[in-house]
């Protein structure tokens, strides 16, 4: 009998415990469990996605050395809500599925709950359609195909958009250098030289700029002398190339070799042209070349130069605009976690359309779209260093 009377309370016993556990469980989700992954725990866990290896490694690396420096600096001010801030980021190596994989990761093992990244516009646009399912809080630091955003209201950006980069340059080329006739030559294997070459083009026809010659190539081409030929024989004023610095430089040196002697143009791919590893002992081969560009490193703001330094204290090299951008897509991501009082998807979604943010790649609002409205810089390369020429809006 007593064996009897021992197995009832023991049954009764864990009847208990198990309601107990059922209550829990049940206030948790009526709480938004699923909306507050980090509840009760140690830290908030925010996610990066980011080329650390790979052909556009040099951009994700920048981006990811920013995002930890904005992180670190978080950190040691007293975190984040009352909690230490653990970044977690994966190597998407450019590619999409990789990104998208990744970005599973992040939300089904990590638990994050907003995301910096991605990088480059192709996995930007794959990682954006799961996150708007999601309703996960997301910022690209660099990610400037128009599309991007388009992928739901949760999805922000800290760069300008291609379609900006190129208007601008073509405003510029009419109301700066007081020219007007122009080619180009373009990735079409990419949709951001695609989305420069569109604007730019759109904004040519708009000003009475003649596009005497298109030429385009494909990804891992590195002969572009016949395009140059051909371009040379219209004889423009300006060559636009909007493609990365890898590519831009082989095109500058081709066309100067076909005797193609104008000035150059393009994108923020541009920057980082004059690295070592790119342009070697000759300096000045881009010299005559401007771009659009999200900073300056020559600017006098306080703030950059004091970014600028502590950059270069911590990781031995100069900040290329992706790192700058990167610090302030971790800070927009940080205050707006802030000002939302929580971790809750809509409340950090709600304060992040409503940011008035200050940067240092300029002050920050967003549109309808997400897009942040802030200024354009102009870089020219004079003598082989990166120079302010301008600053510019959207609309000029």
């Amino acid at each position: 009998m007593r064996k009897i009377k021992s197995k009832r309370k023991l049954a009764s016993v864990l009847l208990v415990m198990l309601s107990i556990i059922m209550l829990v469980t049940a206030c948790g989700k009526a709480d938004g469990g699923k909306d507050k992954p980090d509840a009760g725990e140690e830290t908030i866990k925010i996610g990066g996605l980011a080329p650390l290896t790979g052909n556009v490694s040099v951009y994700g690396i920048a981006v990811n050395n920013g995002v930890k420096l904005a992180i670190a600096e978080a950190n040691a001010a007293g975190g984040l809500l009352g909690k230490k801030i653990d970044y977690i980021v994966y190597d998407e190596k450019g590619d999409s599925v990789e990104a998208t994989n990744a970005y599973n990761r992040l939300v089904n093992d990590d638990k994050i709950v907003a995301l910096i990244g991605d990088v480059t516009s192709g996995p930007t646009i794959a990682v954006a359609q799961r996150a708007a399912r999601d309703n996960m809080p997301m910022i690209t630091a660099s990610g400037t195909a128009a599309d991007i955003t388009k992928q739901g209201d949760n999805v922000f950006r800290a760069c300008f958009i291609d379609e900006t980069q190129g208007d601008l340059m073509a405003a510029f080329m009419a109301k700066n250098l007081k020219l007007g006739k122009a080619a180009i030559l373009y990735n079409v294997s990419d949709n951001y030289s695609q989305g420069l070459t569109d604007a730019f083009v759109a904004r040519c026809k708009a000003e009475g700029i003649e596009v005497v010659a298109e030429e385009n190539y494909s990804d891992g081409d590195k002969d572009f002398k016949t395009q140059l030929t051909r371009i040379a024989a219209a004889n423009p004023e300006v060559l636009y190339v909007p493609n990365y610095y890898n590519d831009n430089i082989m095109i500058v040196r081709q066309a100067k070799q076909v005797g193609l002697d104008v000035a150059f143009m393009g994108g923020d791919g541009w920057d980082g042209v004059l690295s070592e590893n790119v342009i070697g002992t000759e300096k000045n081969d881009a010299d005559g070349s401007y771009f659009t560009n999200h900073y300056a490193q020559d600017d006098p703001n306080e703030d950059l130069q004091s970014f600028l330094v502590s950059y270069r204290e911590e990781y031995k090299m100069e900040a290329v605009s992706f790192a700058a951008l990167g610090y302030d897509a971790a800070r927009m991501m940080l205050q707006a976690i802030e000002e939302a009082g929580s971790t809750d998807s809509q409340a950090i979604i709600d304060a992040m359309k409503n940011i008035k943010f200050k940067g240092i790649t300029g002050d920050i609002t967003f549109d309808e779209n997400n897009n942040p409205i802030k200024t354009v810089s102009i870089i020219s390369i004079v003598d082989g260093e990166y120079t302010l020429f301008a600053k510019m809006q959207g609309d000029d």
